[in-house]
């Protein structure tokens, strides 16, 4: 499926901003294989500082993180969610993360290199969110704090 046009985003200013106010980041669909794109991205973020907390429907531990099913299910401040799921799962996602934004601080959703849905993206802006569509998290950061 060929990623939409992404007409709500943030610009290199606001992602740099981003970073420097983000301790957490929840990555939705991180995968234990070490050959997939979000197992790289994540062992990346883990080795600039930052946690990485790991959303997956199986396993116990990845990259040395507790492992939980839903954003729902962590029991602390989450700065970004960021998503590496089907373009179909990502309004699925920013619902569950609108629904607990508050509950756990959550200020940013990121859809990862090569997804996009800008309904999604607008609702989440209107709920008060941060929103980075059609980037990766290692390459947008090693370009800036590099």
């Amino acid at each position: 499926m060929e990623c939409e046009f992404p007409t709500v985003n943030s610009n290199k200013d606001e992602i740099k901003a981003i970073f420097e106010n983000t301790k957490t980041i929840a990555i939705v669909g991180l995968s234990p294989d070490k050959e997939k794109a979000s197992y790289r991205v994540a062992e990346y973020l883990q080795n600039a500082g930052f946690k990485i907390v790991p959303i997956y429907p199986k396993e116990d531990l990845i990259l040395g993180e507790k492992v939980y099913r839903s954003l729902a299910e962590i029991p602390f401040d989450i700065d970004i969610v960021d998503i590496f799921r089907k373009p179909d799962a990502i309004a699925k996602v920013v619902d569950e993360v609108i629904a607990i934004k508050n509950e756990k601080n959550i200020k940013t959703v990121w859809f990862q290199l090569g997804l996009a849905n800008n309904e999604a993206a607008q609702k989440a802006l209107e709920n008060g969110l941060k929103v980075v569509q059609n980037k990766c998290t290692k390459i947008e950061h090693r370009a800036i704090f590099s």
